[in-house]
């Protein structure tokens, strides 16, 4: 049986705790992306960096 993808921080794409840059490569998007996605989120509904937070407590660090 195939062993599906899954999701990591990201260690070599990252600007602070490397969720963004592993969401990029999880979903095999650019990370300036799924960045942009996150400040709209924190700038207009405020939850971006609740989610980010929480994100990057609970996603494991690729080793």
């Amino acid at each position: 049986m195939a062993e599906g993808k899954k999701l990591y921080r990201s260690t070599t794409n990252k600007k602070l705790f490397g969720v963004c840059g592993g969401l990029a490569e999880y979903f095999d998007i650019d990370a300036t992306v799924v960045r942009i996605i996150f400040l709209i989120l924190l700038l207009c509904a405020g939850g971006g960096g609740v989610a980010y937070l929480i994100c990057a407590l609970v996603m494991p660090e690729k080793r």
